[in-house]
């Protein structure tokens, strides 16, 4: 049911049905934005900052919760050998993910555990190799579709987050007119 015309004569854009009451699947109370409904990119990145995994999740759901299957999502890269790589040599990770959940994780995979500790290390030492990982979501976070989520399905949100990655993932090809474009 649309809201009545205003005095204007023109009808308003606004309509309950087209708004959503709660947002849609996969959002939560957002603990830094005074409780409003949204939901929260998780991103592994290689060290140049190429997205190669990503989750979507509630706004109020810990980082630690679905680091496993962040890192269980990352496709297995082909070596030079000519196998396949199918773990990160190591991990570098802020101080949301400082648990020992995760460290044994990742000790078990035999990845290194490179883990900012709470209370102990500052963030600025980590930050020399994390700014890559934050760099990317940044570079996500200029997609204005995925700054302020439009969509109640969970699945189209999703797939707009992919095509972002998808088009950092071009930008950082060599152009073939470039002259200084490396060969592959």
């Amino acid at each position: 049911m649309a809201r009545p015309a205003s005095s204007t004569g023109r009808g308003s854009p606004w309509t309950p049905s087209a708004c959503g009451l709660f947002g849609g699947d996969l959002t939560g109370a957002n603990p830094v934005d005074r409780a409003k409904r949204g939901s929260k990119l998780h991103l592994a990145s290689e060290g140049t900052g190429l997205p190669l995994s990503l989750l979507v999740t509630a706004a109020n759901t810990p980082d630690a919760s679905v680091f496993e299957a962040l890192l269980d999502d990352i496709p297995k890269v082909r070596t030079p050998t000519g196998g396949r790589r199918c773990r990160p040599g190591k991990c570098h990770a802020d101080k949301a993910y400082d648990n020992r959940r995760c460290r044994g994780y990742l000790t078990r995979r035999g990845i290194g555990v490179r883990i900012a500790r709470r209370g102990v290390e500052s963030s600025t030492r980590l930050g020399r190799q994390r700014w890559k990982a934050e760099r990317s979501i940044a570079w996500l976070a200029g997609c204005r579709r995925l700054r302020i989520r439009y969509d109640r399905d969970s699945q189209r949100f999703f797939a707009f987050a992919m095509l972002a990655c998808a088009r950092l993932g071009y930008n950082r090809l060599p152009c073939a007119t470039d002259p200084h474009a490396r060969a592959p």
